[in-house]
């Protein structure tokens, strides 16, 4: 039987399985659904078993569990491929915008409704063989989406486990349905807050405005100063290590069908593109660093005047970050830039929070070109490439376990991840798990040593 005949053939038990497992509330955000995260591990171990993985583990890792599992090749020197996902989900919260309960999946409309929908999906399918023609392994985490805060050390733990040739990412999205295409970098974040500190109390304006600094204006003064005319941020070095887009790259971005006020309506009805100058709107939210004010705040906010000079000012930032950045480099080009703004008789504070480093996969590299290969068996036309905005553990996989990544995916924006009424089309779940299939043996075949 072929791969797509095998898929169809099993289409509804497979349906029926993931079904099953999306009615476990596995909320790794909230302490209450731990007992539920942990059910969740346990099930998928024991369903990978079943599927025909001769190793399924529920490992500790100081936080929540995640899943390891193992099915060898029937040739040795075959490659292997580790496959990355994780079995936790979001909160559900607004409760009251699902058309069913989150935790009950429905089919509608050729979707599956349901929290999670997403998950590993297309890495639980299998060609029907005896055994790969890859040895796949699967590092299934349980925090992802609260941060993924022991994931890291549970990779340098486990390095020798999890040894592989190339690791596999199915947890981005496609251009469009009829549009397939793969996702070849995602952007990191370095969230900061600061504080600008001048008097031990609010003063009145009357008696000392105009005689001591006042923190509120030298707060807007400094987030203003993060922008220059070209909309470029003006951290120190923000930019040395950038890695720039190349002309194939480019091409590819444009030959996405992308109409931009389409765009900007589905972004809350904006008014107008904007951003770094000499660059397309893709360019910008794909491939280009960011600094943005995600809020402000100090002084006198209620009702009414109350003239004071305000004792505080309080900002929180956000820098989105592109390949070959550093966190690091940015939290200290970041403080250099606060201390230069700062003026005399103000007090800095900055708290740096945990950050995500981006994450790049050349298009030209045998694991993108394999997994390109096979995604275009699967649809039966070309696929294009694009960027992601999101932050993930993706640069940690690579670094750590030093492979390079290879992003297969089939979910679309239109699925609503993260939000209300999240689902998946069940045609294409199924077309990712033909293409999961394609890309063993693709794989198998490709020099990735």
């Amino acid at each position: 039987m072929d791969v797509r005949g095998y898929v169809e053939s099993n289409a509804r038990e497979f349906i029926d399985d993931l079904t099953q497992w999306l009615t476990i509330p596995s909320i790794s955000a909230d302490p209450a659904r731990h007992g539920d995260v942990r059910h969740s591990a346990a099930w998928l171990a024991g369903h990978l078993r079943g599927a025909g993985f001769g190793v399924a583990e529920v490992w500790d890792t100081g936080g929540l569990p995640a899943v390891f599992a193992e099915w060898p090749a029937a040739d040795p020197a075959a490659p292997v491929v580790l496959v990355y996902g994780h079995h936790d989900v979001q909160p559900v919260e607004p409760f009251e915008e699902w058309r069913s309960p989150p935790f009950e999946p429905v089919e509608r409309d050729g979707r599956l409704l349901g929290r999670g929908s997403l998950g590993v999906r297309a890495a639980l399918a299998a060609s029907g063989a005896a055994a790969p023609p890859v040895t796949i392994k699967l590092i299934v985490e349980g925090e992802e989406e609260s941060g993924s805060e022991h994931f890291a050390a549970l990779l340098r733990r486990e390095r020798e486990r999890l040894a592989c040739d190339v690791i596999v990412i199915s947890d981005t999205t496609m251009w469009a349905a009829d549009v397939p295409s793969m996702c070849t970098g995602m952007r990191g974040l370095l969230p900061v807050e600061v504080a600008l500190t001048g008097p031990v109390r609010d003063l009145h304006s009357g008696s000392f405005g105009g005689g001591v600094p006042n923190p509120l204006h030298a707060m807007a003064a400094l987030l203003a100063g993060l922008h220059d005319e070209r909309n470029r941020v003006t951290l120190p070095r923000f930019y040395d290590r950038v890695l720039p887009l190349s002309d194939e790259e480019k091409d590819l971005l444009a030959r996405l069908p992308f109409d931009e006020k389409h765009w900007l309506a589905e972004a809350g009805e904006s008014g107008a593109a904007h951003g770094e100058q000499g660059y397309s709107t893709l360019e910008r939210i794909w491939a280009r660093p960011t600094a943005e004010i995600n809020g402000m705040w100090g002084g006198h906010t209620g009702p009414g005047n109350k003239t004071i000079i305000p004792r505080a000012a309080h900002a929180k930032i956000s820098f989105r970050l592109v390949a070959d950045q550093d966190p690091a480099d940015v939290a200290a080009a970041f403080r250099e830039y606060v201390a230069a703004w700062t003026p005399d008789g103000l007090t800095a504070e900055i708290l740096v929070h945990p950050a995500v480093r981006p994450c790049h996969s050349p298009i030209d590299s045998p694991a993108v070109l394999a997994g390109r290969r096979a995604m275009q068996r699967a649809f039966g036309r070309e696929v294009l490439f694009t960027k992601e905005g999101g932050s993930g553990p993706e640069a940690d996989l690579a670094e750590i376990l030093d492979a390079p990544l290879v992003f297969v995916a089939v979910g679309l924006d239109s699925d609503q991840i993260h939000a209300p009424n999240e689902s998946v089309d069940t045609t294409l779940l199924l077309r990712g798990a033909e293409a999961s299939a394609y890309l063993w043996h693709e794989l198998a075949v490709a020099d990735l040593r």
